[in-house]
């Protein structure tokens, strides 16, 4: 009998105190609160996802403004070989750009037509 009522004792001590409706609503307000808090540290903090979402958006911009510097030393690269190794382009080169003419050609130049650099002079 005496190991019954030490079992019921022992019993008791282990039931968990039962909340109140109040309590109940208080803690879980507390709860809700600081999930809340959690989700706007998440959300605006100093490293949250909208810090993040800028990083990697920043991210992308340098990631074009490489490729496109890339492709800009890819096409240099390309006119120094064509300027070290063909000769008609810089020929070509030379009469766009400088005016040039072989020995015996005849340049013939219209009033309707003007020249680049001409435009650019006021």
């Amino acid at each position: 009998m005496e190991a019954a009522e030490d079992f019921l004792i022992f019993r008791q001590e282990l039931v968990p105190l039962a909340f109140s409706r109040k309590e109940f609503l208080k803690f879980s307000s507390f709860g809700l609160l600081f999930l809340f808090l959690m989700a706007l540290w998440l959300g605006f903090g100093e490293r949250g996802f909208i810090h993040l979402y800028r990083m990697e958006k920043e991210r992308q911009a340098y990631a074009q403004k490489i490729q496109k510097l890339e492709q800009e030393n890819r096409d240099l690269l390309e006119e120094i070989n064509r300027l070290r190794s063909d000769k008609e382009y810089i020929e070509s080169l030379g009469r766009r750009e400088l005016g040039l003419v072989r020995d015996g050609e005849v340049l013939y130049r219209f009033k309707g037509e003007k020249k680049s650099k001409d435009a650019e002079k006021p």
